[in-house]
């Protein structure tokens, strides 16, 4: 009986799909344009996240040695500060590197490599350039290297500045930049899917306001709450699986000419390359978004119309 009836709710809600040619044909494009909002919302996500990546990667601290400074005793120091929890990276740059990047940079200056030259020995000394995973655990970073205890126990200092006192206010103030930024994300895109669940409702509510008379004539003729409701609910999974599937094939062309763009303006991300990459995920997100949500949207609709 259970299966009989089954059957009966689906061939109902496909022939409703297909007798509604009109109807249904306006339902699954506002259905399509809410997805696709969806999915959009996704890239942006994907994009934003990408981007905020990108400026904290170009934030550091940088520890300066002095020119006597043990190489082991530096290199010791750098594993304690990778060991700590906040840390994401430390990278080591030796005497002769630096003194190699100070030509670099002044390879055009001949008075300064001149006076360079001069000199007996390398005046500069290697350093460390950390990297935190958290832009606000930078000063916690700081603070360590602050403590000479921790730093050289029993030995005289071998730190001779660390440049986040200097940039404590460019840091905290990006802090702050990239905390808002991704509030008004979260905002944003929250509005956005509110604003677009509300219309998909209304849109199926007023497809299934067409079919009212029939609800009552089912109703009086003692039909229960479910039967009558199912086909509605059917349909408005099927409007939710080709509204999925027009979405994802829309998805393909607008990525493939957005991805040199997005690559070559934020650098990390090809938008297509993440398409292609995370397809199982975005297909998931879209057309579980689409059945839900018109599953539930119909099942809501009928809900007025059931009390005869």
């Amino acid at each position: 009986m259970w299966w009989t009836n089954t059957k009966r709710i689906i061939k109902y809600g496909s022939v409703n799909f297909i007798r509604n040619s009109f109807v249904s044909l306006s339902t699954m494009l506002v259905m399509t344009i809410t997805l696709f909002v969806i999915g959009s919302l996704i890239f942006i996500g994907a994009t934003l996240n990408a981007t905020l990546n990108q400026v904290r990667d170009k934030v550091d601290i940088n520890v300066y040695f002095v020119p006597s400074a043990d190489e082991g005793s530096i290199l010791a120091l750098k594993k304690s500060i990778e060991a700590l929890p906040e840390v994401k990276s430390a990278e080591y740059v030796s005497r002769e590197q630096a003194l190699e990047n100070f030509r670099a940079r002044h390879q055009n200056d001949q008075l300064t490599l001149q006076a360079l030259e001069e000199l007996e020995e390398n005046p500069l000394g290697a350093s460390l350039s950390i990297r935190a995973k958290e832009t606000s655990q930078y000063e916690g970073i700081a603070a360590f290297l602050e403590n000479d205890a921790a730093v050289s126990p029993g030995t005289l200092p071998i730190i001779e500045k660390v440049n986040f006192f200097q940039n404590k206010v460019a840091i905290d103030r990006l802090s702050r930049t990239i905390d808002s930024a991704e509030r008004f994300g979260i905002g944003i895109i929250i509005f956005l899917l509110i604003a677009s669940i509300m219309i998909t409702f209304n849109t199926i509510r007023l497809a299934i306001y067409t079919a009212r008379d029939e609800i009552s004539v089912m109703k009086l003729v003692g039909a229960g709450n479910w039967y009558v409701r199912g086909p509605f609910v059917f349909e408005g999974v099927l409007y939710g699986v080709v509204a999925g599937i027009l979405t994802l094939i829309l998805f393909y062309p607008l990525t493939l000419w957005l991805g040199p763009l997005t690559e070559g303006f934020f650098n990390d991300i090809n938008i297509f390359q993440y398409y292609l990459d995370n397809f199982g995920q975005i297909f998931l997100i879209i057309m579980g978004t689409g059945v839900v949500l018109g599953a539930i949207s119909s099942y809501l609709a009928v809900r007025r119309y059931l009390r005869v």
